[in-house]
């Protein structure tokens, strides 16, 4: 099935430069500037992922006044809000840059039926906030939000569940069911997050069976393909053919990967091979075979390079203008988180690409471990917290800011 749109002018971006500060913070303040500064020197001298998460963790457990403290810092960085009306502010000013928003609401490690229940219905308002709103062009979820981990892992290994369980594995289902056709009903895109490998097969049969349902004449659902692993370029392939050997459209969000320290531990505990590439040019290429094989096929698969990687976004570029694909082709986004790579989002989109950030929100102690993640994640790729200082303080000294 093919959903090219008609052909039209595109964009040549032989001048895209990732090093123009102006364009990347003409939306932040001094303040903001500062702040952020600040932020990067801390995650650089892995403060925040060493000394801060235990710190902050005792503090909010005997009752500290450190809420408006972690707010007015790290969390006012990476996050919208803690509701959805605090996010618009954000959603705003990502706007006024010709940057998308995709809320994301960011609450973790729940176990209970009643908080799965509320996140589902908090996913749904999202999609119903996004329905109409060029803002918001995507919608985001985790199954761990809406199903407890264990229970995954089990119908991951094809250990059979007890009669509660399979009753419990079914309400996870219909809690995908309702968010897949809430994104259908409202025509807001939906995007499956990828996971820890040992329960990603059963994610992946569930977006899947999302897919064949509702990307039959419109993309709505996509799943995330971590090429960080040695096995979803293949995968990728062989969804793209069942795609479209049984005529829906496959969505793809392909990232490099969030739980490398995670997998490999995990491996080696269980004495299993490792499923993450050896190395980082390993991954590299896995993640640029998989963009350069989506352009080669978009008149049947749409995709979000969700990347912070400067070279990956630039391959995109380069590989949409040789093939002729419009800039803002319906069918390719580039995606980074709020709070980073600024200086590749607000350039693409200021180059006529169509770009969203995810914005993360909810209640600022339970978002506390997707904020301390992220930290900890950034720590641990090379160069990446020297490349966002070395932009801010280039920044700072275009505005002459001491």
């Amino acid at each position: 099935m093919s959903i090219l749109p008609p052909a039209g002018q595109v964009t040549n971006n032989k001048a895209l430069s990732f090093d123009n500060t102006e364009i990347s913070f003409r939306g932040k303040s001094n303040t903001d500037i500062n702040r952020a500064y600040w932020l990067f020197k801390m995650i650089s001298s892995n403060f925040l992922t060493s000394i801060g998460p235990p710190i902050t963790e005792f503090a909010f457990k005997i009752g500290l006044p450190i809420k408006s403290i972690v707010k007015a810092t790290i969390f006012k960085h990476f996050c919208g809000g803690e509701t959805i009306g605090e996010c618009e502010a954000t959603v705003e000013a990502l706007h006024k840059g010709n940057v998308g928003s995709i809320l994301d609401y960011s609450v973790e490690g729940a176990e209970e039926e009643t908080v799965f229940d509320h996140t589902c219905s908090e996913i749904i308002m999202t999609i119903e906030n996004a329905d109409g709103d060029k803002r918001i062009p995507l919608s985001v979820f985790k199954v761990t939000g809406i199903g407890r981990f264990a229970l995954l892992e089990k119908v991951n290994a094809g250990i059979n569940l007890s009669d509660a369980e399979v009753g419990e594995f079914a309400k996870v289902k219909a809690r995908v069911e309702a968010i897949c056709h809430a994104a259908f009903d409202k025509g807001v895109p939906v995007m499956v997050d990828a996971e820890e490998s040992w329960i990603q097969d059963a994610i992946d049969r569930l977006a899947l069976e999302m897919m064949k349902k509702y990307n039959r004449e419109k993309l709505i659902v996509y799943n995330t393909y971590q090429l960080y692993r040695n096995d979803k370029v293949k995968a990728l392939k062989e969804d793209a053919a069942l795609a479209k050997a049984e005529g829906f459209i496959l969505g793809a969000k392909l990232v490099r990967g969030a739980y490398m320290e995670k997998e490999r531990k995990r491996a080696a505990e269980v004495g299993y091979p490792s499923p993450i590439n050896a190395t980082k040019q390993a991954t590299d290429i896995e993640y640029n075979t998989a963009v350069e094989f989506c352009s080669d096929n978009i008149a049947h698969i749409g995709f979000v390079a969700g990347t912070h990687n400067e070279d990956s976004c630039r391959l995109l570029v380069d590989l949409m203008e040789e093939r002729g694909i419009q800039a803002t082709h319906q069918n390719v986004y580039f995606s980074q988180l709020l709070g980073m790579s600024d200086n590749l989002s607000f350039n693409l989109a200021d180059a006529g690409y169509n770009v969203a950030k995810y914005v993360p929100y909810g209640p600022v102690k339970a978002v506390l471990p997707y904020l301390f993640r992220r930290a900890q994640e950034n720590t641990s790729i090379s160069g990446m917290m020297g490349r966002e200082l070395s932009l801010i303080v280039a920044e700072r000294k275009r505005r002459k800011l001491h």
